[in-house]
């Protein structure tokens, strides 16, 4: 086998399933990714204060946490591929009505949390099915692959939708960014119709114990017609057993604790509208907002090796330090281009950390499962990036922006290690080689490195775990 730093997109050769999701993800995120842009320097336009800026991650916080988790219930009970399809209309419905309050004499204030709200709740309600749906479109052994591809896709949508999204808001306004928006939710909205139904799959079924599927997306044995729920707890229930698997997976909490600690302390977003002022080049908001994703486009363009790394826990837990480190940097970086620089080192390093959780979760977790994780995976990397610029935004109010980031980015470092030092498991996490998450039958052996998730008629529980260590044998 030869090295490459090419990433490999086979998948989407061998997936029309992954193509259209891969399509819509493209232009969705090119989009939003500008009206985020937009609706961040409209606030600042209109109050001038960072605190303001920040508290519109507030705005989001409770409809992600709400309806990530809800949506993750949904995802496991119904086809996947209609909820990915029938909350893009809601989506181009929310980027219309923030167009239209730009459009007004004076645009209030109050449209943009209420919008930034509402959109985050739908879209939390879909992204736990747009995750779970990938590992039933794309082969086990391609998921490392696909991540890298996806994140190429997104990493390039991201730094084209940030440049846009600050340059078209400065001229000729919020209003042409929004208007893109609702047309990028439309083109998305017709790609993931092209996508084969993706009915719940029941536990244990002859052909699906491991949830996946061939690249065609054809399903194994299902339980349901794929229009009525697979199963009939109350969602609460669901919820709570999907939290004690996450919680029971000491490898899984780990990752979800790093991936928090460089949002929550170090996610930069808020503050870089204040930061091209201190640095006096405001024409510069578009690119500093960019700059990570160039960086994290670079790491993606160039990602053929990560299928080689198995040491995901660790990985992850370097990469998050690296965002840290460079986010103070940027704190304190004396010139606009020493600034870019470092955003795009600390969008590398989050890029990496991203692609080795990506594939760690979608390897190990089982289909019966894989909404409800994927709402808490969910709440992991979304829930962080409002708390952050809440964070920053009130930081920076009575200190300064520069020393928010700073500040920031020596705490992620710190809590990091934290982690690496109570969770050996996550640490020593290894990737399996090939094994499937399965749920199998109550003893029945499971393969090295696989989950074994027991169906206790109520529900699903963790029956057993079956890990491999850092020296490569089960536990």
């Amino acid at each position: 086998m030869t090295w490459s730093l090419l990433p490999d997109i086979s998948p989407l050769r061998e997936s029309a399933g992954f193509r259209a999701m891969f399509t819509s993800r493209t232009v969705a995120f090119l989009g939003s990714q500008a009206g985020e842009v937009a609706i961040l320097v409209q606030a600042q336009r209109l109050t001038g204060s960072p605190l303001v800026v920040g508290t519109l991650g507030l705005a989001e916080l409770v409809p992600l946490i709400v309806f990530g988790l809800y949506g993750g219930v949904l995802a496991d009970r119904f086809d996947r591929r209609k909820l990915m399809v029938w909350c893009e209309p809601g989506l181009a419905a929310c980027a219309g009505l923030l167009l239209v309050n730009s459009l007004l004499p004076h645009p209030p204030l109050w449209p943009l949390y209420v919008v930034a709200a509402l959109m985050m709740g739908i879209a939390s309600l879909q992204r736990p099915a747009f995750e779970a749906a990938t590992p039933r479109v794309v082969p086990l052994e391609k998921l490392t692959q696909a991540s890298a591809v996806m994140s190429l896709s997104t990493n390039a949508s991201v730094l084209l939708g940030s440049s846009l999204g600050g340059a078209l808001a400065a001229a000729p306004g919020p209003w042409l960014v929004y208007a893109l928006n609702v047309a990028g939710y439309v083109v998305s909205f017709a790609m993931l119709r092209r996508l084969p139904a993706l009915p719940p799959i029941t536990p244990g079924a002859d052909g699906a114990s491991d949830g996946s599927s061939g690249p065609d997306g054809s399903s194994g044995s299902d339980g349901s017609d794929g229009d009525g729920p697979a199963s009939r707890a109350p969602a609460l229930s669901e919820i709570l057993v999907g939290l004690r698997y996450a919680i029971s997976r000491r490898d899984l909490l780990g990752s979800y604790l790093a991936d928090l600690s460089a949002m929550i302390f170090a996610y930069p977003n808020a503050m870089l509208p204040f930061l091209a002022l201190e640095l006096h080049a405001p024409w510069s908001t578009g690119l500093l907002f960019a700059a990570p994703s160039a960086g994290a486009l670079i790491v993606s363009a160039t990602g053929g090796w990560m299928p080689r790394i198995r040491r995901h826990g660790l990985a992850i837990a370097v990469a998050a330090g690296s965002w840290g480190l460079a986010m103070a940097a940027v704190g304190v970086s004396p010139t606009l281009y020493v600034a870019l620089f470092f955003l795009a080192v600390a969008g590398g390093a989050d890029e990496c950390s991203a692609i080795f959780r990506d594939t760690m979760w979608k390897q190990s977790i089982p289909d019966h499962l894989r909404g409800r994780m994927a709402g808490i995976e969910l709440l992991s990397y979304a829930a962080g990036p409002p708390t952050g610029q809440l964070r920053s935004g009130a930081v920076a109010a009575v200190t300064s922006p520069r020393f928010s980031l700073t500040s920031g980015g020596l705490a992620c470092v710190a809590a990091v290690a934290a982690v690496l030092a109570v969770l050996p498991a996550f640490r020593g996490y290894v990737a399996p080689v090939g094994a499937p998450a399965t749920a199998s039958p109550a003893g029945q052996p499971a393969l090295p490195g696989a989950l074994r998730i027991q169906d206790r008629g109520d529900g699903f529980e963790l029956h057993e775990l079956v890990g491999v260590s850092e020296h490569g044998d089960a536990d």
